[in-house]
């Protein structure tokens, strides 16, 4: 069978070796040897054929798949951004136990990742057909299965290898270097649903690309055998772009969709809505499904401006005749600029994200910090100490516990956590095994407050402006940022 198309090397196929096969294995489906391709009726190659294939010069051209420019060389910017992290960030965030906060611990691999872009949404709505699609992956033997059931039963990862190869999930779990090991906390029965794809291919050098299972509504999440949320926040978490893909033919919203949309609260920026299959439609059809996408999810997102949608048809055909070819292709485009801002803005991206997580891990360390003091002034030698805390959790408003973060620090209250999530990390971690913030330093080492304000003000936005500037970004703008300044400690004794 011919392989057109794909932008990989020739190499990678392999003709007389033993290739890994890429035709998922999916809900029962089993994958196809090449001797077994030989046996396909003639008359199935004839149908393909005569099918008109779509002109892809608009991806390579969008995406600047065929610009023979160098790699950037991001090194010295990770390298400083991890040191940062390390230096100034981890200490605290291990000291007051933020990972059992938030659950979200970032390791090394996950700095010098790649964006990554995901791709959810209800079964069988054209998601593995759009990354075929955009990786040039059809009727090759590497493609991803697809088809009119659900098909897409794994977690499906695509990343860039120098030839074709499979990873199971256990060993993307095990591999510290990937960015992939904390989904090892979601037990074994999830990494066996995680699956991991080497393609030689261009646009992998730049983003990785994940395939989730589709949302089937009448299942239970424990028919899954793993919890299936907690997993999509994780990659939600971690995401740079979240294509939500629907088509004309399933627009309801379940259970199921809409507890994934209350995890997407807070990434409106990172969503793009997919009306897929939209040249199936006559003009006043498509007019009536774009109206009813909208009402189903109008309930669903809360923000002000209605969200962009994104009509059109991603898969290798060509668009059905008289339809609107000029608007879908317009549309194609529009989506592809969006990616391709995403991938130039990596690293834009990657340290205001590190910046984020410093701003949580020193508000959750102010309010321990503030939960401890009031326990240590309402604690007397009389006093029953389990019940004191028991009151002060259980009602921090009586002791002015989040008024006082806000009135003598610089935090937003709309950056506070909820007051019920510290009701639970209290009583995993008593609150005994806490130090105050003003014991938190050392004569060589320094305040870990000072340390993490000071990455936050300074070192992380001057690392920023070097990008912008062309500077070294290996080394401090301190002319704009004034890194000499250290910033006030309220928490430091005199």
């Amino acid at each position: 069978m011919e392989e057109a198309g794909s932008g990989v090397p020739k190499e990678a196929a392999g003709s007389g070796e033993m290739e890994v096969e890429l035709l998922l294995e999916t809900d029962g489906e089993r994958s196809t040897s090449p001797a077994q391709e030989s046996e396909v009726p003639e008359e199935t190659e004839d149908v393909s054929e005569e099918v008109p294939l779509r002109d892809r010069s608009h991806i390579e051209k969008t995406l600047m798949l065929n610009e023979d420019k160098p790699a950037d060389d991001y090194s010295a910017v990770l390298q400083r951004l991890r040191k940062i992290y390390h230096s100034s960030i981890k200490p605290l965030e291990q000291s007051y136990k933020y990972n059992e906060l938030r659950q979200h611990e970032i390791t090394d691999g996950e700095i010098t990742s790649k964006p990554m872009v995901l791709f959810i949404g209800p079964w069988s709505v054209g998601k593995s057909t759009m990354i075929n699609y955009l990786l040039g992956l059809e009727d090759t033997r590497y493609q991803l299965y697809t088809g009119a059931e659900p098909t897409t039963s794994e977690f499906t990862v695509l990343m860039h290898g120098p030839k074709l190869k499979t990873i199971e999930g256990i060993v993307m779990a095990a591999d510290s270097a990937r960015s992939f090991s904390p989904l090892e906390k979601f037990g074994q029965n999830f990494l066996e649903k995680l699956i991991g794809i080497e393609v030689p291919h261009k646009l992998l050098e730049r983003v990785t690309f994940v395939d989730t299972p589709g949302i089937i509504e009448n299942r239970k999440q424990q028919e899954r055998g793993y919890p299936f949320n907690d997993v999509c926040q994780w990659f939600i978490d971690r995401a740079d772009l979240i294509f939500v893909v629907f088509d004309p033919t399933k627009l309801d919203v379940g259970l199921e969709l809409e507890m994934l949309f209350r995890q997407l609260k807070g990434r409106e920026s990172q969503i793009r809505i997919i009306l897929n299959k939209a040249d199936n439609l006559a003009t006043q059809m498509l007019m009536r499904v774009y109206g009813a996408l909208f009402w189903s999810l109008a309930p669903l997102i809360n923000v002000t401006e209605p969200p962009r949608v994104y009509v059109s048809s991603f898969w290798p055909q060509d668009f059905k005749p008289d339809t609107h070819q000029e608007l879908f292709l317009k549309e194609e485009i529009s989506l592809l600029e969006d990616l391709n801002q995403v991938i130039e803005n990596r690293l834009e991206n990657k340290i205001a994200f590190i910046r984020q997580h410093a701003i949580r891990v020193r508000i959750h360390a102010l309010l321990v910090d503030r939960y401890l003091q009031t326990y240590k002034d309402k604690m007397t030698f009389f006093s029953d100490g389990e019940l004191v805390f028991k009151d002060i959790v259980d009602d921090p408003d009586k002791f002015y516990i989040f008024k006082t973060i806000l009135a003598k620090t610089n935090v937003s209250k709309f950056d506070l956590p909820n007051r019920e999530a510290y009701k639970d990390f209290f009583g995993i971690n008593p609150i005994s095994s806490f130090k105050l913030l003003s014991q938190q330093c050392s004569y060589m080492g320094g305040c870990f407050l000072e340390k993490i304000e000071r990455a936050i003000t300074h070192e992380l936005p001057g690392l920023l402006g070097s990008l912008g500037l062309g500077k070294n970004p290996g080394a401090l703008n301190c002319d704009k940022t004034g890194c000499g300044e250290t910033p006030k400690n309220r928490y430091k004794k005199h």
